[in-house]
């Protein structure tokens, strides 16, 4: 089944909210296998949205519709609708009193417009509304299906949830339904993990192999349709299996999580704690940490020594690598190192990652602007310390070094480095 969504509001198009609604619904759509070809967004006009269905409709076999189905003059989407396949209007009787009992438990006089909300187009399947009042519409016109969802994220997503797919997978049948494994990698980019799978990526047939990147991670998602379960995992194995065998020194988790989360798995699992002290990425570190449920129980803490004095009085960096002619300096493989140790035997933590170097935007103790060193030090193992050449913003810059130095740590836990 080809799809189209069609988001409804002026709004939209002036740029004042951000639809996130069609990204849920792709997403959905996708899992159900539905393949979404078009999205469409078009302001609150009768004629111009008229024109809008007619165009989906010669090109997708569903039309999902959000937002227009309030109780205002401009909420358009079941008029426009209805006149386009020539059908009337018609009362839902249990949203019309769920209305008027709001109304009533409210005290306050019932409002004419808001019976626009408990309109159905003709021969529509109601759709219930558990977070609002405007009543969903289903219907299916000489084999093009119509869905009509309201706009509200927080009433869309709970609609077509409960009742929406349930008549969705009723017109589809027994359809190929979309498996999808989601693989993350962590220390290396899109294009290198691309040259890595580079004949994967460009024979691909079924399964398919869609990669993603955004800031400080990349991820492949591994997909095929299948009428169950086992058909999907014998379809996919292989891919997968190939996949982790020239992938195993960035493949951190097959399901979509940050490495932050792996990262605490791996230490709860071994019963390992970690501190950390940081200087140019400012405590990023440990935010990423301890956003992750149950970091508490690995995670002793952190410190931010940003200044030379707070590295020596925190974490005990001898002032000879800080001060005088020919010392290190704060940024250094030498000051690092010291930090990480210092850092660990004041916890008494299994591990303990340091970072210092020069976010920008102005070069600092003659150091370049991205000159980055991360530590770390184990209780088992000698203290290590990576150099680091970054480039991109100050903000750039600090997530980097984060992330590289939770891949470092990733390594470590897992045999790798």
């Amino acid at each position: 089944m080809r799809a189209e969504i069609i988001a409804v509001g002026t709004e939209l198009l002036l740029g004042q909210i951000v639809n996130t609604n069609a990204q849920y619904l792709s997403r959905s759509l996708a899992e159900l296998g539905v393949d979404v070809y078009y999205q469409t967004v078009v302001g609150d006009n009768k004629e111009r949205l008229k024109q809008a269905i007619g165009i989906a409709r010669d090109r997708a076999d569903l039309l999902v519709f959000t937002g227009g189905l309030g109780p205002t003059l401009d909420d358009l989407t079941r008029d426009a609708l209805a006149e386009f396949l020539g059908l009337g209007i018609e009362l839902h009787e249990p949203t019309m009193a769920k209305i008027m009992e709001m109304f009533a438990n409210r005290g306050g006089a019932f409002v004419e417009s808001n019976r626009r909300q408990a309109l159905l187009v003709e021969g529509a399947t109601p759709l219930r509304n558990d977070t609002g009042l405007a009543v969903g519409n289903a219907l299916n016109v000489d084999g093009t299906c119509y869905l009509l969802l309201p706009g509200p994220p927080r009433e869309m997503k709970p609609m077509f949830d409960n009742d929406g797919t349930g008549w969705l997978k009723e017109q589809l049948g027994p359809a190929l339904m979309l498996h999808s494994v989601m693989l993350k990698f962590a220390g290396i980019g899109e294009s290198g993990l691309e040259d890595l799978l580079i004949d994967l990526i460009r024979d691909q047939q079924d399964p398919t192999i869609a990669p993603y990147a955004k800031e400080g991670e990349v991820a492949i998602r591994v997909s095929t349709k299948a009428t169950d379960s086992e058909e999907a995992s014998r379809k996919l194995e292989g891919v997968l299996t190939e996949i982790r065998g020239r992938t195993v020194a960035y493949l951190y988790a097959e399901e979509d999580i940050p490495i932050e989360a792996a990262i605490v798995r791996l230490l709860s699992e071994k019963q390992q704690t970690l501190t950390l002290a940081e200087s140019c990425t400012g405590g990023m570190v440990s935010e990423l940490i301890t956003t992750i449920p149950g970091s508490a129980v690995v995670f002793l803490g952190g410190i931010v020594t940003y200044s030379n004095q707070m590295k020596m009085q925190q974490v005990g960096v001898p002032a000879e690598l800080l001060e005088g002619d020919g010392a290190p300096g704060a940024i250094s493989s030498e000051t690092a190192a010291a930090m990480a140790e210092g850092m660990r035997l004041a916890a008494d933590s299994d591990f303990a990652l340091s970072i210092t170097g020069n976010a920008g935007p102005a070069a600092a103790e003659d150091k370049p602007v991205g000159l980055v060193y991360v530590g770390l030090a184990e209780r088992e193992r000698e203290t290590r310390v990576e150099k680091l050449q970054l480039s991109g913003d100050r903000e750039g810059i600090r997530l980097r070094a984060t992330k590289r130095a939770l891949y470092m740590l990733w390594l470590s836990l897992t045999g790798r480095g």
